[in-house]
């Protein structure tokens, strides 16, 4: 394969497979790495694969962000001009019982992903964030002009450091490098730990829907398809870096380094979600009203104001339209 080709870290994971699928139709080819691990159901992940794999354009490679020696000669054979890093440990409920594989993967993974940037000439680093960075943040929407220095789990702890090591590579290398703070991800070929699928599993099975903080939740649900226009949107468009005055903007810098956020600037009610998915599915859905969980917040709203100026991104994907989707493909998937 030609050193032309992108490299997507997580191809088998949710975001990865629908950015690589994209940038395989637009004529680019794309080296996949995925250590395909058990967080959730590896036939998932390997069923994404097999669809990316019917393109000839695709390469696969099965590797751990971990393996050092692995990362340097996969970035060393193909010196990659652009890599969007979405592989990383994900989850926050997660995080509270197993520590440790969000610093195996979100910290020595990433600077694996740094050194092999820093090394092989990368033209542009575009790497996963998450919402959950704003922490205990109490103003709505949520801004990448805010500080982010009260994270209340570790998994987004492990992603504030990720924007953080970024910088530092951005200053001392000259590597431009983009942030991308995801709002609740859903859509075809979404992830079972998420709520869109949790939901809709617990609906078709009989068994009762856990909504915490006693249902009073709002979340910013972004359709897939429009974060991925927005990821191959900023593909293109490296920052430069830019003069300060005064006290540094937390969402840039001199160093060729932003942030963005990748929502839907809507939230959500889950309440009235889950009645999206009840009309959906044809089904009642029994539900559990619980407390709110540590390291939960009780609502995430992005401000995208930068995103829609920079590369004029607004999302399209209504959640009446997201959930029908989901749902169809749901359904075709599951047999049901």
């Amino acid at each position: 394969m030609s050193q032309d080709a992108v490299l997507v870290t997580g191809a088998a994971g949710f975001i990865g497979f629908h950015v690589a699928q994209r940038l395989l139709a637009a004529g680019r080819k794309v080296v996949g790495l995925d250590i395909v691990n058990n967080y959730y159901d590896p036939r998932l992940k390997e069923a994404r694969l097999e669809t990316l794999k019917r393109d000839p354009g695709f390469h696969f490679v099965r590797l751990d962000l971990t393996d050092r020696a692995g990362m340097k000669a996969l970035f060393a054979e193909y010196r990659f001009p652009e890599v969007v890093h979405l592989a990383a440990q994900a989850g926050v409920r997660y995080s509270l019982d197993h520590p440790h594989a969000y610093v195996d993967a979100n910290l020595e993974g990433f600077i694996n992903v740094l050194e092999g940037c820093r090394h092989n000439a990368c033209r542009h680093l575009l790497f996963a964030s998450s919402s959950s960075v704003y922490g205990s943040n109490t103003k709505l929407p949520f801004s990448t002009h805010d500080n982010v220095d009260h994270p209340i789990s570790l998994y987004a702890a492990s992603k504030k450091a990720n924007e953080l090591m970024a910088h530092a590579y951005s200053h001392l290398y000259g590597i431009p490098a983009t942030g991308l703070r995801f709002f609740t991800v859903y859509g075809p070929w979404g992830r079972p730990d998420m709520a869109m699928f949790i939901f809709a599993n617990a609906i078709l099975s009989g068994t009762p829907i856990r909504l915490f903080n006693n249902g009073n939740m709002r979340r910013d649900f972004t359709y897939v398809d429009d974060v991925t226009e927005a990821i191959v949107r900023l593909i293109g468009r490296p920052p430069q870096g830019r003069q300060e005055s005064g006290t540094p903007d937390p969402s840039s810098s001199k160093a060729p380094w932003k942030i963005y956020n990748i929502g839907n600037n809507t939230p959500e009610e889950l309440s009235r979600v889950v009645s999206l998915l009840e009309k959906k599915l044809g089904r009642t859905a029994t539900k559990e009203m619980l407390p709110m969980q540590p390291g939960d917040v009780p609502a995430t709203y992005a401000d995208i104001d930068d995103l829609a100026r920079d590369i004029g991104f607004k999302p399209s994907t209504t959640i009446e339209d997201g959930i029908e989707r989901f749902v169809n493909w749901y359904r075709e998937y599951h047999k049901v």
